[in-house]
């Protein structure tokens, strides 16, 4: 099946969004002028914090106002990620960005309410998706009871999206894996998977599971674990799992750590105290070393499992336009095969690129997020009409 007919978008938790008047100014300042430079329609791919979401609630009119204006910037919006519930660009973001998790009533409230503003900005017969963590972070404690309550919650969420049905609006969850997350891989994925619909026939919610939950498939992150990203969406399809949104990313590659010095140095200007950066280094025997953040002692004074490795590879969203940076490289040529095998679904998921680290990239200070975005956008858009 071919690709999407709707636009490409981006997703704008790269630009600050504490308020409504702060996402606004946003789309203003970047947004449309991402949209003038890359000179093709373009959809606003939208991250809208819990305080904007009730902000947006507290009143009909100052959600349809928000609607509108929309509306009046030629903007359409399919998508929203409510992954990150609070401040995305406060000093210190790190494991705080799985909080709350799927066992916490306010993951599911918050959810549902930004199913509520998505039906308000989706055309009539429109579908949209909500991409959502992947139940909370493995290095914290949970409850016994963790799995049971969050797929409870997770059916709860799915009976009401299926409410949206009657206003000719479709609104679909999509659980994110990533690295370090209770769903990392795509067999932890395939296997709750299993456990939520038996629950879900149990309790007669099946058909709504089925249609209304499915997964976000995040290029990077699957890279970033040694997954053949190929595979992995044949695995996910097979399985009957919808990939109703992919964030097109690329994540940042280390090829022969033990004696590439150059390289190594050059990754430390990647260490950075805002967002997590899980490493992940594969020897070549196939075994996995796991770092659950990038830092100075990861580059000086790695394990012998990560020296021996051939290759690292680091969960910090670089530009998807870049083969490489300097002497390291990206994993572009699994995001080019992972929209290949996309193209071979029975459906066409929304398509939006995600690299929100822009403001903590190396020589951030003296980067143009709009030329940047412009490009990352235009080699997407050629990618995708290529195959």
């Amino acid at each position: 099946m071919s690709f999407s007919s709707l636009p490409l978008s981006y997703c704008t938790n790269v630009h600050p969004g504490r308020s409504v008047a702060e996402v606004e100014d946003g789309l203003d300042r970047y947004t449309l002028a991402v949209a003038r430079a890359f000179g093709r329609p373009l959809s606003a791919g939208l991250w809208l914090a819990r305080p904007v979401v009730n902000e947006l609630l507290a009143s009909e009119a100052a959600l349809t106002r928000f609607a509108h204006g929309l509306a009046r910037r030629g903007l359409s919006c399919h998508t929203l990620n409510a992954f990150p519930y609070g401040d995305f660009h406060g000093a210190r973001v790190k494991e705080q960005v799985y909080l709350p998790d799927w066992s916490q009533p306010q993951r599911l409230e918050y959810t549902l309410q930004c199913a509520k503003v998505l039906a308000t900005l989706l055309p009539a017969g429109g579908e949209g998706s909500i991409s959502t963590l992947p139940l909370g972070f493995k290095q914290f404690d949970h409850p016994a009871n963790f799995r049971d309550t969050a797929i409870t919650q997770l059916i709860d969420c799915a009976q009401e999206l299926e409410r949206y049905r009657d206003t000719g609006r479709t609104i679909r969850l999509s659980i994110e894996p990533e690295p370090f997350c209770l769903l990392e891989t795509t067999a932890e994925a395939i296997e709750f998977f299993a456990q939520l619909r038996q629950r879900a026939a149990d309790v007669g919610a099946l058909d709504a599971v089925q249609e209304h939950l499915g997964l976000c498939y995040d290029v990077c992150h699957q890279a970033v674990e040694f997954e053949d990203v190929a595979e992995s969406i044949r695995l996910i399809d097979s399985a009957g799992i919808r990939i109703n949104k992919v964030h097109i990313s690329c994540a940042l590659q280390l090829d022969r750590p033990s004696e590439n010095r150059e390289g190594r140095e050059a990754l430390r200007r990647y260490v950075e105290p805002r967002y997590l950066h899980q490493t992940l280094a594969k020897s070549s025997d196939g075994e996995i070393a796991r770092a659950v953040d990038l830092t100075d002692a990861v580059i000086d004074h790695p394990s012998a499992d990560f020296l021996k490795a051939p290759q690292w590879r680091v969960h910090f969203h670089v530009p998807v336009d870049a083969e490489r940076l300097g002497p390291l490289q990206t994993t572009r040529a699994d995001l080019k095969k992972a929209l290949a095998t996309v193209r071979e679904l029975r459906y066409a998921p929304h398509l939006e690129v995600e690299t929100y680290t822009w403001e903590v990239l190396p020589g951030a200070a003296s980067s143009d997020l709009v030329q940047g975005l412009t490009r990352e956008l235009a080699a997407t858009d050629g990618l995708v009409k290529s195959l």
